[in-house]
């Protein structure tokens, strides 16, 4: 087999392949390779057979005798060959896609897939859905006689606050609505979303949804109010978010309405903007959650109204569709 400068690479292995097949073929065992000197093209390949007897495949000997070079033994059938997998086998092996671990890093980044318009959240807490679980061993009144009027829980209890600020409502809601934590009128009245903000949602649930707002339960993250109004921070809400938890727990309602970034992102565990995930429902152990934006938001920025229209009008026609 001549080399030229002509040839390519590829040409090289393919004709390199179909010889040592051939041999295969014949009954050839090994290859004794020896090379010449850079002078010459020449080479000798001697060919030895499984019955034992040897030849030469190269016409050149004479040359190739000049040039002695040591020589290299090429096995081609070392071990038996082993059968070509069936199509497919390979693949029968993997484990399944559907059971696979997540990449706790790339999950980050490719979030669960979206069916029906809605967002399935994973989370470490409990896997049963809240209408799913037995009836309620607790009350509204005993969360709130274990919170007690002077919870000194987190610090925000020595930055401020007046007092506590419990969720109010009908305790068997189909709704509820949900927002961070309480501000400078509710710090002073004891009770959530009383302010400018407060009779704005009161607008939403009473004119936009056609009920009375003593007929729906809300509520908060967090029961004191930051100083500044400044959004709860993880410490101070890790301590207060069960206590709501579990009213959701007793309540059961069929939809929460988170209000603004900071609730929905601390409910439902999630990074995402508001702004992405408002417009569609989301899941939290069973019930529907609907994010949408803050009433103060929409105070600052009025034009953002008609598209917190548009996530009420959803919850508006599930809760009739559910009822």
């Amino acid at each position: 087999m001549s080399v030229t400068k002509n040839t390519s690479m590829g040409e090289l292995i393919a004709d390199v392949r179909e010889r040592v097949l051939f041999l295969q073929e014949m009954g050839v065992s090994y290859l004794a390779v020896g090379l010449l000197e850079a002078k010459t093209d020449i080479a000798k390949t001697d060919v030895c057979t499984a019955n034992g007897e040897k030849g030469m495949a190269d016409s050149h000997n004479d040359a190739a005798r000049r040039y002695p070079i040591p020589e290299i033994n090429i096995p081609l059938n070392s071990k038996p060959a082993e059968p070509r997998p069936a199509p497919g086998s390979r693949l029968a092996s993997l484990p399944s896609l559907g059971k696979r671990k997540g990449s706790k890093f790339f999950d980050e980044y490719n979030p669960p897939e979206v069916e029906s318009g809605e967002l399935r959240v994973e989370r470490s807490g409990p896997e049963t859905g809240f209408h799913e679980m037995s009836e309620p061993t607790e009350t509204i009144e005993q969360i709130r006689a274990e919170i007690g009027t002077d919870c000194t829980r987190c610090k925000l209890s020595a930055l401020g606050r007046s007092q506590v600020v419990n969720s109010v409502g009908n305790f068997n809601a189909d709704l509820m609505f949900v927002g961070e934590a309480p501000g400078a009128d509710e710090d002073r009245l004891g009770e959530p979303f009383v302010g400018r903000a407060g009779q704005l949602l009161t607008d939403i649930i009473e004119k936009g949804l056609g009920i009375p707002r003593k007929d729906v339960f809300i509520g908060n993250i967090n029961r004191c109010r930051p100083p500044g109004n400044r959004a709860p921070e993880p410490d101070e809400s890790v301590v207060c978010k069960p206590f709501l938890l579990r009213e959701v727990a007793v309540v059961r309602p069929k939809v929460i309405v988170v209000l603004g970034a900071t609730a929905a992102q601390n409910l439902l565990e999630t990074k995402t903007p508001i702004s992405k995930m408002r417009g569609k429902f989301h899941d939290y152990l069973g019930v529907k959650v609907m994010p949408t934006f803050h009433p103060a938001y929409l105070l600052r920025d009025p034009h953002k109204k008609r598209e917190v229209w548009e996530d009420i009008k959803m919850v508006r026609d599930y809760l009739r569709t559910a009822a």
